[in-house]
């Protein structure tokens, strides 16, 4: 139930002569002060309108509010109407909607089912998968649920980075160091080992790159020992990474990495060629942009192509095969050039759907400051990090909760959820500083403390013999007020956490309605009046349906029992 758009409707009685009802419902704020009300409206703007002062607007506004049974008063303050909700009438319709809706509470039929791909996780294949691939992968994940809870169908596309020439460099590190058999019993760690020492010893001699670019060469056109070393490098790493996808719960509806689009290149620089829009620079193929970005390489001296050459083919393919609303790109903030450049081309090539092509930035994983470089070798592995997580999880329920059943489950539910939300709780833009310690803290504003909150839900729920009624109940509880606004805003929190593509809106609004919750079970004792029990139980029940999806669009598991 939207009380600003029921204000607004009451609001609009009076005002529609000289403001429409979307703009009067965006006026309406929430006050920063409880004693000022659950709603207000400012009458400033309309100053200028009544020629009157906005004080005089207010009380002649309230004056002549209509009757309503959700609004308890209304007060002219300083130029503002300051509403105060009807808390008996409410909280029952609030409590009715989330308990009638169950999971489906807050769901937004925006999308039409309209199709969104989103382009996430994508981490380089023969090398490990780093605390430095979380970020896009959590992001991306929780961004395909809100999108599915807002109505549109998520196309979770993994767009592995499994071409370029860095494959040429692992080729010649693996002919001139590797041992097959030292491969094959541990492939990730050894090609790692072989990627930095190649690194290494370039610095002494500048040629081996040369060569890394002339195996690249070799792979692009077919060459027989090149294909089929990337190709066993490629079949490890996905063995690999699909450990960390199920401990994360993460799934994708395409795996096509960058080498799918081989056989797409040619075509789009055609287009290019034909719409006269590829240019040569130095040998190179490019697209000139405008006067604020560096000209798009499109194909390099040597002929071989670019990240920005099979973007523009992964781009066309994926909006002639699904056609996509929106197609969202959950990449660091360093690729931000790159994909300002991509659109402009793709601007320039008169598609009409690049409109709906958005990159969704983030911050990095610093380790002590610096970002993490597979490079130099310092790298911290997620699947060590997830692993830690669960057995300090075990550990913590061998101490408090040795009886319970399900401790494995539970262990990895909570290890895993609580390096999910680490992450989720922060801005995405704002850079993380990696810290182990801090990640697998259960007190405090953690996953584990929003999962303890649905666990002790569940328990006074089990503990109460609640059964679901259709009668109308009230509460009236004051402590559980605070509770009620914040179920009253579930929905709008993930219509903005939709907008501003940024999961943190409903990390941090899980955090509030745990806060709220655990301070109304600290002040009232739930079962003890029978008169109050059902309603209060219905409250506990709202409360745990509500956490467990802002769990669940997070990408994290809300165990009953802790």
């Amino acid at each position: 139930m939207d009380y600003k758009m029921e204000l607004a409707d009451v609001l609009y009685d009076q005002l529609k002569e000289h403001i429409g009802k979307s703009k009067l419902m965006a006026m309406i704020e929430k006050p920063k002060f409880e004693n000022m009300g659950d709603l207000a409206f400012p009458c400033f703007e309309l100053a200028k309108i009544y020629r009157k002062a906005p004080q005089a607007i207010a009380i002649e506004l309230v004056k002549n509010m209509g009757a309503s049974n959700f609004i308890q008063n209304a007060e002219a303050v300083n130029g503002y109407v300051n509403v105060f909700l009807n808390k008996r009438e409410v909280s029952s319709r609030i409590i009715q909607e989330v308990l009638s809706s169950k999971e489906k509470y807050g769901d937004i039929n925006i999308g039409n089912q309209d199709i969104i791909t989103i382009d996430f996780s994508s981490p380089n294949i023969a090398k490990p998968f780093s605390m430095g691939h979380l970020r896009s992968t959590v992001i991306g994940n929780s961004l395909a649920h809100i999108s599915e809870k807002c109505g549109f169908k998520p196309i979770r596309i993994n767009h592995l980075g499994d071409w370029g020439t860095q494959f040429g460099k692992l080729i010649v590190a693996y002919k001139m160091w590797g041992e097959e058999q030292k491969v094959k019993e541990n492939p990730i760690k050894e090609l790692l080992s072989l990627y930095v020492q190649f690194h290494e010893e370039a610095e002494l001699d500048s040629s081996l790159n040369d060569q890394g670019r002339l195996w690249f060469k070799k792979l692009e056109e077919g060459d027989k020992e090149a294909f089929e070393l990337w190709e066993w490098f490629r079949d490890e790493s996905l063995k690999e990474f699909s450990k960390i996808y199920e401990l994360l719960g993460v799934s994708f509806d395409s795996v096509h990495g960058e080498a799918f689009y081989n056989d797409k290149m040619d075509q789009v620089v055609q287009i290019l060629e034909e719409k006269q829009l590829l240019k040569e620079s130095e040998g190179a193929k490019v697209v000139e942009i405008n006067d604020d970005l560096p000209p798009c390489l499109i194909k390099k001296k040597d002929g071989t192509t670019l990240y920005a050459t099979r973007d523009l083919a992964a781009a066309i393919y994926r909006q002639t095969h699904y056609g996509f609303v929106k197609s969202l790109y959950v990449v660091g903030n360093e690729q931000t050039l790159h994909f300002k450049q991509l659109f402009d081309v793709l601007l320039k090539m008169d598609y009409k759907w690049h409109e709906g092509l958005k990159h969704i930035p983030f911050g990095m994983m610093l380790k002590d400051g610096k970002k993490m470089s597979t490079r130099k070798g310092k790298v911290v592995l997620l699947e060590e990090v997830l692993n830690d997580a669960i057995n300090l999880a075990k550990k913590n329920i061998m101490v408090k909760n040795p009886e319970l059943e399900s401790k494995d489950t539970v262990a990895r539910q909570v290890g895993v959820g609580a390096v999910i939300f680490h992450d989720l709780k922060n801005y995405r833009l704002n850079d993380i500083e990696f810290s182990l310690d801090d990640m697998l803290r259960f007190e405090g504003e953690t996953g584990p403390y929003i999962q303890y909150t649905h666990a002790r839900a569940s328990s006074i729920l089990k503990k109460g013999k609640f059964v679901e009624s259709n009668e109308k109940l009230a509460i009236t509880d004051d402590e559980a007020w605070v509770i009620i606004i914040n179920l009253m805003a579930f929905p709008a929190v993930i219509k903005r956490a939709f907008d501003e593509y940024d999961p943190s809106q409903i990390a941090k609004y899980v955090i509030e309605l745990s806060k709220a919750f655990n301070k109304y079970y600290g002040s009232v004792r739930i079962l003890a009046d029978h008169e109050q029990k059902q309603a209060r139980l219905s409250l506990v029940f709202a409360v745990q349906i509500v956490l467990k999806e802002g769990l669940r669009l997070l990408g994290i598991k809300a165990p009953i029992e802790m």
